[in-house]
């Protein structure tokens, strides 16, 4: 066996006991019928294991792998007879554009004016999404990775967290967990159907690096796995185990992200991340509220669309629920992409601002 090789099956092992917690407190999370069991199951778990002050070992490459699957699922929403009105999801997509404006503005006020951040710090952790691009953009800034780190994890954690109340409160959404027998959960697609999910996750990896999308992970295997079905190519779906898994692991990666973060050192910037999470999830409420009312649209698909952060958490989401995953994922998708595109100019522009006053 290879250097590598022991490197890789040592982190394996290392996981283990995380992925089992992630899996005891998903399977309690559904036994007593909680929303969402497999992803908050696992997230609450982690996240209160992590604050005692036990560090678990996080997903690393299950997490990448995870995301490819993901991918694949959110493409299988895709159909041939799909008659989305494209007016209507034109206007939304203009509509969380301008939520997204409103919910950068208020993060870099918040972060500057009561957090007391610098500038790079406020825009990189107010940012609304795209916490790997986001934390990798904030390394040569000057931020305080730290707080940005921190921020993002806390806000995702908050959004899952509220969106059973939330969704509950706009109606019309159904969030008790579907009843699976054993048997369906070993479900399987054929061989032929098989090997179109893999190649639908490997080439769409490879597109999305090609394309430099953001979350290439995500939205490469969502673009070649939406072509397959929308085409009729296929028609198979991710089985029920490895979706209930996929969860499991998502839901861990946001509760080991606060291992190793004592309470008392990081207090400050805990209740500031969790004021301004709250925050931006009002003004993404407030934007689906407003679209429902204006042309129709679901407000719940347009909740999770509009959600300020976690693309693969809120689109697994979607796609559990049953949500208009599409919708859904086609929001993320846009938003991440103008973000990315706009930090670099933002920073700057801030820094001129900045400049000039002084």
């Amino acid at each position: 066996m290879s250097g590598m090789q022991r490197t890789r099956m040592t982190s394996v092992i290392r996981f283990l006991p995380a992925l089992l917690l992630g899996i005891v407190g998903g399977g309690l999370a559904y036994a007593v019928g909680l929303p969402l069991p497999w992803l908050l199951g696992a997230l609450i778990a982690s996240t209160l294991v992590s604050l005692s002050g036990i560090r678990l070992r996080s997903p690393g490459r299950a997490r990448r792998v995870v995301l490819a699957v993901i991918g694949v699922m959110l493409g299988a929403a895709f159909s041939p007879d799909m008659t989305g009105d494209m007016v209507t999801w034109g206007s939304s997509l203009i509509v969380m554009l301008m939520a997204t404006a409103a919910m950068m503005a208020f993060s870099v006020w918040f972060g500057r004016h009561v957090a007391g951040h610098s500038v790079s710090t406020a825009l990189y952790a107010g940012v609304p999404g795209g916490v790997s691009a986001v934390t990798l953009m904030a390394v040569d800034s000057g931020a305080d990775l730290r707080i940005v780190g921190l921020t993002h994890a806390v806000r995702i954690l908050v959004l899952l967290v509220a969106i059973p109340p939330v969704l509950n409160l706009l109606g019309h959404v159904t969030l008790q967990p579907r009843t699976i027998g054993w048997s369906q959960w070993l479900v399987f697609p054929g061989l032929d159907d098989i090997f179109m999910l893999l190649f639908a996750g490997l080439a769409g990896v490879l597109l999305g690096r090609w394309l430099r999308l953001p979350n290439p992970l995500l939205f490469g295997p969502v673009l070649v796995s939406a072509v397959l079905h929308v085409s009729g190519t296929t028609e198979a779906s991710i089985p029920p185990l490895i979706v209930a898994l996929a969860q499991v692991i998502i839901g861990l990666s946001v509760g080991v992200r606060f291992g190793g973060t004592p309470l008392r050192d990081v207090g400050h910037s805990l209740v500031m991340a969790m004021v301004q999470a709250v925050a931006l999830l009002l003004i993404a409420v407030g934007a689906a509220w407003g679209i429902h009312a204006a042309t129709g649209v679901s407000a719940a698909a347009a909740l999770l669309a509009y959600m300020p952060g976690g693309a693969p958490e809120l689109s697994l989401v979607a796609l559990s629920l049953g949500i208009e995953p599409a919708f859904v994922t086609s929001h993320h998708l846009l938003r991440l992409t103008v973000l990315i595109l706009l930090l670099p100019w933002l920073l700057r522009g801030l820094g001129r601002a900045r400049s000039s006053r002084s």
